[in-house]
């Protein structure tokens, strides 16, 4: 093969997708807002939605030189032996096991792996980890989680850990984010650790432990606020983009 068409594997990723029902059939989904950020960072994502096989994770790996875990249904609480709470949405159990697989083939490999939203909980439920099913009735806050606001509008603030990769990536220890979330990390699973939270105590970010696998996950959704006249949100982007490229 000659070097024109040899993939450009230090700027390719691999993005999880969820599928919902549409008429008489059912289709991929994706919000187009983490492609145009992750283009806007010098990435090209190549979509990985829920799969039959899970054993494909190691394949879709080879391929690419990072992994996306992006926003979507709930994780079924039977993946981390709980039983269903009633406030409980939609579960796909195929893009659950497509995600462990990855997660856990990234882990072995040591892949770089930015997570969003219900990324940060598939993460950490993969790794060993628990949920908070339902922060307005499991917990104690004022905060509205689960805004019905603009998806670009920032609603509470978080604060960030000195010297986390979150930090660093946003160019700040106190933000404002978005926030579109009724679960939460609750007990977090070895190897991680808690590197922002919201005033209330609700679980905003956490990251490995492990030097050899850099791992920036968050439960906002830095996409859709690319736009932003702030630079935190783009930042996320641009240092996994730099971590790729390094």
């Amino acid at each position: 093969m000659s070097s024109a068409r040899k993939p450009v594997r230090a700027c390719t990723v691999a993005v999880t997708a969820g599928i919902r029902p549409d008429g008489d059939t059912s289709r991929v989904r994706l919000t187009a807002a983490y492609v145009t950020a992750l283009e806007n960072a010098g990435l090209i994502p190549l979509i990985v939605p829920p799969l039959s096989n899970a054993d494909a994770a190691s394949a879709i790996l080879d391929s690419v030189a990072g992994l996306v875990l992006t926003g979507g249904a709930d994780v079924d609480p039977a993946c981390y032996g709980e039983k269903r709470h009633e406030k409980v949405r939609s579960v796909n159990p195929a893009r659950d096991a497509t995600e462990a697989a990855l997660i856990k083939e990234a882990k072995e490999r040591g892949t770089p792996v930015l997570a969003i939203c219900r990324g940060i909980q598939i993460l950490n439920v993969a790794l060993g980890g628990t949920l908070v099913q339902d922060i307005p009735s499991q917990c104690e806050t004022k905060i509205a989680h689960d805004e019905e606001s603009a998806r670009d509008s920032r609603t509470h603030e978080i604060s960030v850990e000195p010297g986390s990769l979150i930090a660093a990536a946003v160019g700040t220890e106190h933000l404002t984010v978005n926030s579109f979330h009724h679960q939460s990390v609750k007990r977090v699973a070895d190897g991680m650790r808690v590197t922002a939270r919201s005033p209330d105590g609700i679980i905003e970010g956490i990251e490995s432990t492990d030097e050899d696998w850099w791992v920036m996950a968050v439960q906002w959704h830095p996409e859709e606020m690319t736009d932003s006249a702030e630079p935190w949100d783009r930042g996320l982007f641009q240092a996994f983009a730099r971590k790729l490229e390094g």
